[in-house]
C-alpha cells in the first residue's frame, strides 16, 4: 500500500461534497500537471490511503481520509468541450489525462492545519511542507502517514498568548 495527498479548494469540491456523493466515492478529475498526473496513472493503486487538503481554505489543512478505489483511467473531463477541463489535444484513442476513483473512508477529528504541520519536526520532508511543492497530488511516507493520523488523535496544541 501507498500513501498519498490531494489538495482540493473547498470551494471547488469539499470534504463534505465528498461525504455525500453516492457511496462517498468521486473521480479524481481535472488534474493537469504532468507530474500530479504521472503519480495518479502509474503509482497510485486501488487501496492505497489518501489524506484530503482543503486549500485555499480558513484554515487549510488535512480534513479526512480517503481511499482509492479504482485505478487510473482516462480523465473524461479533457474530452469535454464544455468543461473547464477540456484539453483538445487530449483524445479518447490516446488520451494524456487520468483520474483515479476516490472513497471517503472517515472526516478527521479535527483539521491538521499547515501551520501544525509546520512545527512537527519528523513531517520536515513531507511534500506538502517542501517550498514551492503546489502538486494537487503527492506522495506521502509511511512514516509521515504515522505520524500524521497519530496527530489527528491528539487535541490541537494550546499556545500561550504571545507565545512564539
Amino acid at each position: 500500500m501507498k500513501y498519498w495527498l490531494v489538495k482540493s479548494e473547498p470551494g471547488a469540491f469539499s470534504w463534505d461534497d465528498l461525504e455525500n456523493a453516492p457511496t462517498k466515492t468521486t473521480h479524481w478529475d481535472g488534474v493537469r500537471n504532468y507530474q500530479a498526473r504521472n503519480m495518479m496513472r502509474d503509482d497510485m493503486k486501488q487501496g492505497d490511503r489518501v489524506f484530503f487538503y482543503h486549500s485555499n481554505a480558513e484554515p487549510t489543512g488535512i480534513v479526512g481520509i480517503c481511499e482509492v478505489v479504482k485505478d487510473a483511467y482516462p480523465d473524461s473531463s479533457a474530452f469535454d468541450a464544455k468543461d473547464m477541463h477540456f484539453d483538445p489535444k487530449s483524445t479518447k484513442a490516446a488520451p494524456t489525462w487520468y483520474m483515479v476513483d476516490l472513497r471517503a473512508v472517515r472526516r478527521l477529528p479535527r483539521v491538521l492545519t499547515l501551520a501544525e504541520l509546520k512545527e512537527v519536526k519528523s513531517l520536515g520532508k513531507m511534500a506538502l511542507l517542501q517550498r514551492g511543492s503546489r502538486l494537487s497530488v503527492q506522495p506521502v511516507t509511511e512514516s509521515e502517514w504515522n505520524t500524521v493520523s497519530a496527530l489527528a488523535e491528539k487535541p490541537a496544541a494550546r499556545r500561550a498568548v504571545g507565545a512564539k
